[in-house]
């Protein structure tokens, strides 16, 4: 698949701010991915000259100088000190969105890519500062994403190519996948989770999926650029309705063991700790704005998750949990 733009420039930046000295274009087009697709040393130039102009309007301090005393060549950096923010006074909803980057840079996927372009700089004999200021941290536990990285990344490619993808799609753990189409528009988080926003063609609406209960075989069809988004069209409002329940007053208590149900914790209420069945937890409360979405959505947790009341509940997780085991019910 090749590299998009964003990605590109994304590697471009951590390329010249990895550096000490100046880095030459030729290095450039061999060490950073998305250059070497090029398939001339003229369209290299052309695709690099836009992206320099880029960087500048986004007010990137790149600069430009020779790359030694001795070797004339002209070669290229970010300025660290232009580039790095003063500081800078936070609401709490842009902590959260920077929590959210954070969780996104933390990735898998991404950890490997940027351990192979500043690899691939030092193979090419440009001098990597090891206090460079791009910082990689070990992989954590992700609950939004853990899983989803790769298909995260296909489906930001298809977005910024704007180009149809397909893929598999359940609407809980308990249910089967079925093949999806859709017209991407976007991806946002809300309460923690990951979103996908498009046109669903096989629906033929607008709907909203969310990223781990899309299978990983995500297939960009059709040709780039036949994806239109409609104008004005609210992401984060699409979103925010689809998840909305009415409170209907009923509560549940749910017995989750401890390390597991991190969904079911996060929409819930904690009661306290509690053993059961010799296995550590804690009972949570939940709101049963939608009974059906909460006894799959417990169902999908197997053991893990033991609903305690109502016992209407209670005897539809367990119908649910019999007949994905094939016992009659």
């Amino acid at each position: 698949m090749p590299t998009s733009k964003v990605e590109r420039l994304v590697n471009l930046v951590i390329a010249l701010l990895s550096t000490r000295g100046y880095i030459t274009a030729e290095k450039i087009r061999n060490s950073v991915a998305g250059y070497s697709e090029s398939p001339s040393h003229e369209a290299f130039s052309r695709m690099f000259e836009r992206d320099k102009n880029e960087l500048r309007d986004l007010g990137i301090p790149l600069e430009v100088g020779r790359v030694s005393a001795t070797d004339p060549t002209e070669g290229y950096r970010i300025n660290r000190e232009a580039y790095a923010l003063p500081p800078v006074e936070l609401t709490p909803d842009e902590v959260a969105a920077v929590a959210v980057a954070t969780q996104l840079w933390e990735s898998p996927e991404l950890i490997t890519a940027t351990h192979g372009a500043l690899l691939k700089l030092r193979a090419a004999g440009v001098d990597v500062d090891p206090e460079a200021p791009v910082e990689i941290a070990s992989p954590v536990s992700q609950p939004g994403l853990r899983g989803s990285e790769k298909v995260l990344g296909i489906l930001l490619s298809a977005i910024d190519s704007r180009q149809a993808v397909q893929f598999p799609h359940r609407s809980s753990r308990s249910e089967p996948y079925t093949t999806r189409t859709v017209e991407p528009w976007g991806v946002i988080t809300e309460k923690g989770r990951w979103y996908l926003v498009g046109h669903d063609r096989d629906r033929g609406a607008t709907r909203t999926f969310r990223l781990s209960r899309i299978g990983a075989e995500v297939t960009p069809i059709g040709s780039p650029g036949a994806v239109t988004v409609p104008e004005g069209v609210d992401l984060r409002q699409i979103v925010a309705e689809a998840i909305a329940e009415a409170p209907t007053g009923v509560q549940a208590t749910v017995w989750v063991a401890d390390g597991r149900g991190t969904a079911l914790r996060r929409a819930g209420r904690s009661l306290g700790p509690r053993e059961l069945a010799g296995r550590a937890g804690e009972v949570i409360e939940l709101e049963l704005s939608a009974s059906d979405r909460v006894a799959r959505e417990i169902t999908g947790y197997g053991a893990d998750a033991i609903v305690l009341e109502p016992q209407s509940l209670r005897e539809d997780v367990l119908a649910r949990l019999r007949a994905q085991a094939g016992e009659p019910t």
